[in-house]
């Protein structure tokens, strides 16, 4: 009898030519996809000079700076909407309203006072320093064509592509993976019949087939090693009391607690973007112990003016989303965006509190933020990146312990420490001493 041994070779280049064959067109199809998706996006041609003699660019800096606070050009705001100005009033009538509203109030004139008696009687500023060519400038801008927001691929009405690349090439990478799948399986069934056929022609030609040994169960040799058991259960042990102390360890501490609040407040806009101090909104911050709820009165004083987000988007946060959001706070406030007055039909807000110690434990924001003079960031964490605000911290106890031994207190230009300070560094040695060389660790500073 002959020995024949079975070679894997051919196994072995069937399944790496498989595999270079999946990989090959599996980047092929994302490098084209790419493609497709970063294509630049073609840029809206521009709209015809609607002003003799107005620079729609220029017009833009200056409403911004001069109209924004009062003026939407689309929509209604604490003044009227100005797309279409030039439409309903002379444009000399124009210039002289911009330049003293006034006077011409004063003068009789039926249109002044009729825009005066619509608008609660609220008077518009006097821009005597803007020339004609300045309004001029600013009327090209207000009455460019109202853009048209471009629709994403796959939301213009027609069905979407269930690939969710937004093409065509989407459909046919996810039939190049079929017939791929389809052809692996193809050649694995073949694979396996080939063998079988050549186990039975070496069978049928007097060959004798090496058989396979028996080897001894994985389970079997471990128990069998007394040295390999030692070992697992030390480790097993060990593991287990770290993953125990640490989940006890865990109990009542809520870093990274993110709740969903009822109107989403984006302190990377406000705070970030717009670099609104945190103390503008959180004012009792500064005086008393808690930080406090803002009103939505503190919220109202930007968003009187600020009907609509006009900043940058994603995907997860469009600009419908946040005027939306906006919408909610009307809402709550009763706020009326046409008549630009207040309902008197008001609706709580329930806020979810994030940051919350134990009753047992006291802590006072007056005296680290207006004595200590410690910035927001240092306990709640870069909240001017946060789209969803989140508990940074753990706020533990060991956390605050350390803080209070690197944390230098200032003491300069107060005359309370200057006894105190003088002695407590001859003690330690020490120039400048830290909050607990001061009496920090105190058990009764937290624990009153």
């Amino acid at each position: 009898m002959k020995d024949v041994i079975f070679s894997n070779n051919t196994y072995q280049k069937a399944f790496f030519f498989v595999v270079s064959l999946f990989f090959i067109f599996t980047l092929t199809g994302s490098a084209q996809d790419a493609d497709v998706s970063e294509a630049p996006a073609t840029e809206a041609p521009a709209t015809a000079e609607v002003v003799p003699g107005g620079d729609a660019v220029k017009g833009k800096e200056l409403f911004n700076g001069q109209c924004a606070a009062c003026h939407r050009r689309y929509k209604k705001a604490t003044g009227p909407a100005l797309h279409g100005v030039t439409e309903r009033r002379d444009k000399e009538w124009i210039y002289k309203w911009i330049k003293n509203s006034q006077q011409m109030i004063a003068s009789g004139d039926a249109q002044a006072v009729a825009i005066y008696e619509e608008y609660n009687k609220t008077a518009m500023p006097a821009f005597p320093q803007l020339s004609n060519q300045d309004i001029d400038n600013i009327l090209a801008y207000v009455e460019q064509p109202k853009p048209e927001i471009a629709s994403p691929p796959g939301t213009d009405g027609g069905p979407a592509d269930a690939s969710g690349t937004g093409g065509g090439m989407g459909i046919s990478l996810n039939i190049l993976l079929g017939i791929l799948i389809v052809i692996f399986a193809m050649l694995a069934i073949t694979l396996f019949l080939v063998s079988r056929m050549l186990q039975r022609f070496a069978v049928a030609n007097g060959y004798e087939l090496p058989e396979t040994p028996q080897r001894t169960p994985i389970w079997r040799a471990f128990v069998q090693n007394q040295f390999l058991v030692l070992v697992s259960v030390v480790v097993l042990l060990l593991g287990s009391a770290y993953f125990v102390y640490g989940g006890l360890m865990s109990v009542g501490v809520d870093q990274g607690y993110m709740p969903i609040q009822p109107i989403h407040y984006s302190h990377k806009i406000h705070a970030g973007l717009n670099q609104i101090d945190c103390k503008y909104c959180h004012s009792s911050a500064r005086v008393s112990k808690h930080s406090g709820i803002p009103s939505l009165n503190v919220c109202m004083n930007c968003h009187k003016a600020i009907q609509e987000y006009n900043g940058e988007v994603t995907e997860e946060y469009s600009k419908e989303f946040y005027d939306n959001e906006i919408k909610k706070l009307y809402a709550a406030v009763g706020w009326d965006v046409g008549t630009q007055s207040y309902t008197g039909e008001t609706k709580p807000v329930k806020w979810v509190r994030i940051h919350n110690l134990p009753d047992f434990a006291y802590f006072n924001h007056s005296q680290h933020v207006s004595v200590a003079g410690i910035e927001c960031q240092k306990c709640h964490g870069p909240v001017e990146e946060m789209e969803i605000m989140y508990q940074y911290s753990s706020l533990t106890m060991g956390w605050c312990i350390n803080c209070h031994r690197e944390t230098q207190v200032n003491v300069a230009g107060n005359g309370y420490y200057d006894k105190i300070h003088e002695e407590l560094s001859k003690k330690y040695g020490v120039e400048k001493l830290t909050a607990a060389q001061m009496g920090g660790l105190e058990c009764g500073k937290c624990h009153y």
